[in-house]
């Protein structure tokens, strides 16, 4: 359907109709006024939108990172002994003092 023609339809029905009783005074106006009106943002709305579109890409670098960790993991050799690494976490940090 053309939408000229439809719009012309529809102006045409509503010019014909008579405004009845029932309708409050300066309807209209008001309805107007509301539709011109400034329209009030809403911040939270706004955050809570941006947070959600942040979600897929902190997610994939939560992923891609945890795989890293532990591919990296795996390739580094664990000690032989608990002892003797607390011992050269120990020696390590008294040379340090030392100088």
């Amino acid at each position: 359907m053309d939408l000229d023609k439809l719009q012309q339809k529809l102006m045409a029905a509503a010019k014909a109709a008579v405004p009845g009783d029932h309708v409050p005074y300066a309807f209209e106006k008001r309805i107007m006024a509301r539709l011109t009106a400034p329209v009030k943002v809403d911040e939270w709305a706004l955050c809570g939108r941006w947070l959600w579109r942040a979600v897929a890409p902190c997610a994939s670098v939560m992923t891609a990172l945890g795989v890293w960790v532990v591919v990296t993991m795996h390739n580094e050799p664990e000690p032989q002994n608990l002892e003797q690494a607390i011992e050269n976490t120990i020696m390590s940090g008294d040379d340090v003092a030392g100088e």
